[in-house]
């Protein structure tokens, strides 16, 4: 069985996860689900760093015990993780005794091989990131990363032979450019290893907190030599508790920030060289979130709250956002609004609309059940769609493999795209009054149900939450995780499959309350629903402004199912497509002029943003217009003498 092993860094206990956290362990648990889905027994690894100076400090300014410290840290992260629904196959710790004896273990094997020896050190050390910056520097420098001073450290200690290594690592990157990724990043780290590679300091005396130095207990282990063996002692390596390393190692993609490039794609292939193990077979560095074009920083108020997140938004719609807004490997922007906006346009008025406009029209047209057709029976139409969806799936797939997943998703959106403009062209709420017509209806609704089958399957890893529910919706067997992406087929037999229950996937987010609400501040007061000219005292209608006339909401819309409201003479429910993923249901005052069944099909002019209210039990989300003629004020529906797309806003 072909088998995938990802990782995330280890995270540093000495602050609360962030958005970076989030991300990164976000883009592995995509990539574990998409392998799983096609086929791959996956080992996906995440964890806590939890040795070193700075956790010691960290503790030591709060009051409390180093091991309380690293435990409260490490649960957080968990209970962060497990909000997002972020499924590792395990979380390492750094101070797991398992991971003590095989860091240990990898420590005795590259000193035995030649490449450890013992000398003095002296230089400015960042206790921040664990490195020593400006080597050679008389003066103190400031870390560039942290913004912070170096402190200056001179003590025992035992060094690495990197500059043994120098010739080896340029061949591999020379012969694997797949080694490091993406290629402007291993340009630095080629650039950096041909500057010249010094020896390294891999051990401490001043430090209590870590892995003690096999035979040489005084020392501890430098941090970066003990956290980057937590890939390989998470399989087993150099201990007896875990299993897996002959399986699993060597890791098929590590998944880094920038920042850490260094460590994983110098140090750490030149660690496994000298211990004479199989290295990785890419490590490949993502960019970092800013906010407003700006780093995130508590001063500018544009750091990003994973509270907030969890609050606002599903975690379908992080994950979405996060993959489709960041080129992976590149710097991508988030902000809030960003998002709602990515949320409303692609989700809502994409996927979510095509899902709820399909299922309602196969609820409505065909009893529930998928309609039946025949390949003979396809049109130029579906023969292009079903091509197109082909193309998608290759697109999709070649989008992984090179961990562009924007590229894969806009893909699928192509795709969402044109099977809408397939149903508005087509108009099967047209088609369903002729019964001449209903074959022809029979193999759009056919098409357009395969179609969102085979995007369902697609966004599976991307949106694992909103596909089940889909999958649900369509009543197909199983989930869309058993699907195989490779073995995706267009036209598969889904035809006498009753539906479920059909609901919204994504409904529409109000940009300007959620914004409100983010930002701590009172939701402003509903706008009015429509202007009414007032009467003054001489009986003149006073004029409006043309900002009362914006504050209207007016769309165009079509009926889709029109019964009267039992009881009453003049009333008829109505429920109007009005361009979002879930038609309105509105009541009227029109049943005296208008049949129920003559309305369905109708195009009308809603106004969309009046405030709800209940007649006759029954809550009405909007009012249709009409003319009142007459005396009496008969009821005349206003319209269009040309074709008008729903949602259309009127201005």
């Amino acid at each position: 069985m072909k088998k995938f092993y990802v990782t995330t860094p280890i995270y540093y206990v000495n602050s609360r996860p962030h958005l970076g956290h989030l991300y990164t362990t976000l883009v592995a648990d995509t990539l574990a689900r998409h392998k799983r889905q096609r086929g791959y027994k996956v080992f996906f690894l995440t964890g806590t760093d939890e040795h070193g100076v700075n956790i010691e400090r960290a503790a030591k300014q709060r009051g409390i015990p180093v091991q309380q410290h690293v435990d409260e840290i490490v649960a957080e992260f968990q209970r962060t993780f497990a909000q997002f629904d972020l499924r590792y196959d395990h979380w390492i710790r750094t101070t797991a005794r398992y991971h003590h004896q095989g860091a240990q273990e990898l420590w005795r094997r590259v000193r035995d091989a030649g490449y450890i020896y013992k000398g003095e050190y002296a230089g400015w050390y960042c206790p921040h990131c664990n490195e020593f910056k400006a080597e050679g520097s008389q003066e103190q420098p400031i870390c560039p990363l942290h913004e912070r001073p170096t402190e200056y450290v001179a003590e025992e200690s035992y060094f690495f032979r990197l500059s043994a290594f120098q010739d080896r690592l340029l061949e591999l990157y020379r012969e694997h450019p797949e080694f490091v990724q993406p290629e402007g990043r291993r340009n630095e780290v080629v650039s950096f290893v041909r500057s010249g590679l010094r020896d390294l300091s891999i051990s401490r005396v001043s430090i209590s907190w870590g892995i003690p130095v096999p035979d040489d207990p005084r020392h501890v282990m430098y941090v970066w030599f003990d956290a980057l063996s937590n890939y390989i002692t998470a399989l087993g390596f150099g201990n007896s508790e875990r299993r897996g390393f002959e399986t699993y190692w060597p890791a098929d993609l590590h998944l880094v920030g920038k920042d850490i490039l260094r460590f994983h794609a110098v140090y750490w292939p030149a660690f496994l060289m000298a211990a004479g193990l199989p290295l990785p077979r890419t490590v490949f560095a993502h960019g970092m979130w800013l906010s407003g074009g700006r780093k995130m920083s508590k001063t500018l108020g544009n750091v990003i709250d994973l509270a907030v997140l969890k609050r606002h938004f599903t975690n379908d719609m992080v994950r979405y956002f996060c993959l489709r807004e960041m080129v992976f490997g590149q710097d991508g922007d988030f902000t809030y609004h960003g998002l709602i906006d990515r949320v409303n346009a692609d989700l809502a008025d994409g996927l979510g609309n095509l899902s709820s406009r399909t299922l309602t029209m196969v609820r409505r047209y065909c009893q529930g059940i998928i309609p039946r057709a025949q390949r003979a029976q396809w049109g130029p139409e579906e023969r292009e769609i079903s091509a197109k969806a082909e193309e998608v799936r290759e697109a999709f797939l070649r989008g992984f493999d090179s961990y562009q997943f924007h590229r894969a998703l806009e893909s699928v959106w192509e795709l969402i795209a044109r099977v809408d403009k397939y149903l508005t062209d087509n108009r099967p709420w047209l088609l369903s009054k002729e019964e001449t017509e209903r074959p022809r209806l029979e193999v759009i609704l056919n098409t357009a149900v395969k179609a969102l089958r085979f995007i369902t399957v697609l966004l599976v890893p991307v949106l694992p939450e909103a596909t089940a529910s889909i999958w649900r919706q369509m009543g197909m067997p199983g989930t869309p995780a058993d699907e195989d992406p490779e073995q995706l087929q267009f036209d598969v037999p889904v035809e006498g499959t009753p539906i479920g229950e059909v609901k919204p996937v994504f409904p529409k987010i109000d940009k300007e309350v959620t914004m409100s609400e983010i930002q701590g501040k009172e939701h402003p007061a509903p706008a009015p629903a429509a202007a009414r000219a007032a009467s003054s005292a001489g009986g003149q209608a006073e004029y409006i402004t043309i900002d009362d006339f914006a504050k209207i909401d007016l769309r165009a819309g079509t009926v889709v199912e029109a019964r009267r409201v039992e009881n009453t003479e003049k009333l008829i429910q109505l429920t109007v497509d009005i361009g979002e993923p879930q038609p309105r249901q509105l009541v009227a005052g029109i049943a005296q002029e208008y049949k129920p069944e003559d309305l369905i099909g109708r195009k009308v002019i809603v106004v969309a943003n009046l405030k709800p209210r209940k007649i006759r039990g029954i809550e009405s989300n909007g009012m249709i217009l009409a003319a009142a003629v007459g005396d009496e004020g008969r009821p005349v529906l206003a319209g269009f003498l040309e074709d008008v797309p729903n949602g259309a806003r009127l201005r």
